[in-house]
């Protein structure tokens, strides 16, 4: 994991900014879903892929009955 140096204070309300050094980096634009994880006391922060719900896979995803899913996979439910 790269440090770049940067402190941010978090306000009143539990909200940081993110450097615009950051933004640029990781292609974070205004709308953008944010996940949020912790791991080993560590706070990760990643831009939001929806996701297959079975398989992960994060390419041509669709969303039935208010699901993400992939074309192979609804395809192997219809063989179900």
């Amino acid at each position: 994991m790269k440090s770049l140096g940067m402190v941010r204070k978090i306000d009143e309300l539990g909200r940081i900014v993110l450097p615009i050094e950051i933004r640029r980096n990781m292609d974070l634009n205004t709308g953008d879903g944010v996940e949020m994880f912790t791991e080993k006391g560590r706070i990760i922060l990643q831009k939001y892929a929806p996701a297959c719900i079975f398989c992960g896979e994060a390419d041509e995803i669709i969303t039935y009955k208010d699901k993400k899913i992939c074309p192979e996979c609804l395809e192997a439910l219809k063989n179900f």
